[in-house]
């Protein structure tokens, strides 16, 4: 009993209460209305007609389209109503003005040096393109002189993000999905107490709703007592909006601006398999040292301003970049914001699958496909390309479990190879194309992250990981279970009237 008036009484219920309230008590208005108006019943009609007639002429994925439509028509009175409150990505004249901002801050400081794209070009026409995308459209330039290492799990990633935050001389920022109070927190908690009382700036973000079963409520004073700023992403408060589908998914340890992490790894003990969750955790990050790294601290300065609603200069936190020795090859850190109406990561991956030539690896934890990324795929696939993708072999979440095994059969009739990790739970976002080309980041292979939450990720282009990545998919297959297409046909056939509904509204979970 006391659990559950425990659990009764989380703030995540709470408010998800106070929002199905709502939802609720509109939808009732707009019954009572219906029932005892005609008129209002024609004005409900004529609103739902021309609530369709937006979705299809808005630029966005025709799935995500479909999802909205089917209940609008299906539904009417609740279809609308759920539409008019959450529906769409409908940008306020603040937000805008923010967003101009945050792009402007991009265009002063990430300057693209032109020697730079030249010796790309040079090297690999199919690269400068997939370069020439993110420098133009994104705002994110490529680096030559950058050093990149790979942590095919958590425990040695976490061992040299200690290691390095040690070393922290000006300032530390952290943005994370998800920050859990545990060993893996604790430890680097008591790194970030130490630098700030030596002086160092030291700033954390973290998304309200990714923590909100990790951290108690205020959590970000509790950290300001102890010197570090800290802003939270969205907080999750009980009132209506489309902006509470917008997360920041974002993972980013930047040192300095000589060192900076990213990848799929949060700060919470599971992701460094410390606390069990669904069998052995796998993920993955990205470690860059030198120029690169400037391109993550203004992303990260640009969403404190962001939130914070401060124009804070980012040209004085520019450190001298030392030559790394050696071949580096080119690396290019991006981000994709959902608000700007470009989908970047959806891109990336899209133009790393049409130039592939030999093979195509993906790792994703989500397996939540539109037609335009399944076509990709299995394109490839039925022109001999080698693709392959790993996803988990224990679930953190059922329902999207269910989907992700809803797009085995199509993949699979096309060549496609699925591979599922038996150990346990897979959270690497991780893309290698012909053994040549990586991208690791935040990206899962879902409507979420490609659509709706902030992300990033680096691409690389003969970087120095590029053999690490490799390495990770060559050891990871073997410990795997292939799913062949006689399983895929042998589904049940309740579980496939399950999976066709789920699909239908993937876009919208």
């Amino acid at each position: 009993m006391h659990n559950l008036f425990k659990l009764l009484f989380q703030r995540v219920v709470v408010v998800s209460l106070c929002i199905l309230l709502q939802i609720v008590a509109v939808w009732m208005g707009m019954v009572w209305f219906s029932d005892y108006s005609v008129w209002f019943n024609r004005f409900l009609n004529l609103i739902s007609l021309l609530a369709v007639l937006k979705i299809i002429s808005d630029d966005v994925n025709s799935s995500y389209k479909l999802a909205w439509i089917i209940p609008i028509l299906a539904l009417p009175v609740f279809g609308i109503s759920i539409y008019l409150l959450f529906g769409g990505n409908r940008v306020s004249r603040s937000i805008r003005k923010k967003l101009i901002a945050m792009d402007q801050m991009h265009k002063d400081q990430l300057i693209q040096d032109p020697k730079v794209m030249e010796e790309a070009e040079q090297l690999d026409h199919q690269a400068r393109l997939q370069m020439n995308y993110l420098t133009g459209v994104a705002r994110c330039p490529v680096y030559h002189n950058t050093y990149t290492e790979y942590f095919p799990v958590g425990e040695p990633c976490f061992a040299r993000m200690k290691e390095e935050l040690a070393k922290a001389k000006h300032y530390i920022f952290l943005e994370y999905f998800i920050i859990g109070e545990g060993k893996m927190w604790d430890e680097i908690l008591a790194i970030l107490q130490e630098k700030a009382a030596q002086g160092v700036d030291v700033r954390v973000i973290y998304d309200d709703f990714g923590c909100i079963l990790q951290l108690p409520i205020g959590y970000h004073k509790r950290l300001e007592a102890l010197g570090i700023q800290c802003k939270v992403f969205a907080p999750y408060v009980p009132v209506m909006s489309p902006r509470l589908n917008n997360r920041d998914h974002r993972k980013f340890m930047i040192i300095d601006g000589l060192v900076g992490f990213t990848g799929g790894i949060n700060l919470s003990d599971e992701y460094i398999n410390a606390k069990e969750r669904f069998g052995h955790w796998k993920d993955c990050g990205i470690l860059l040292r030198g120029e690169a790294v400037w391109s993550m601290t203004v992303m990260f300065l640009s969403l404190w301003n962001y939130i914070t609603d401060w124009r804070e200069p980012a040209r004085a936190y520019r450190p001298f970049y030392e030559p790394e020795e050696g071949e580096m090859g080119f690396v290019q850190p991006f981000a994709d914001s959902p608000l700007d109406g470009e989908s970047v990561g959806e891109t990336v991956f899209l133009n790393l699958i049409g130039k592939a030539k030999k093979s195509v690896y993906i790792m994703t934890p989500y397996l939540i496909l539109d037609g335009k990324m399944t076509n990709a795929l299995r394109l490839a696939a039925k022109t001999g390309i080698d693709v392959r993708i790993i996803t988990p072999g224990i679930p953190d979440k059922k329902y999207v479990y269910a989907l992700t095994k809803a797009n085995y059969e199509p993949l699979r009739r096309a060549g496609v190879r699925i591979f599922e990790y038996s150990p346990g739970f897979i959270h690497s976002k991780t893309c290698c194309v012909d053994g040549e080309y990586a991208v690791v980041g935040t990206v899962n292979l879902d409507f979420r992250s490609l659509y709706l939450h902030f992300e990033d990720g680096v691409f690389c282009y003969r970087s120095t990981c590029l053999e690490q990545v490799k390495q990770d998919f060559e050891d990871t297959f073997p410990i795997c279970h292939e799913v062949s297409l006689q399983e895929c046909r042998e589904t049940k056939l309740y579980q496939r009237i399950f999976r066709s509904l789920l699909r239908v509204f993937s876009p919208l979970m």
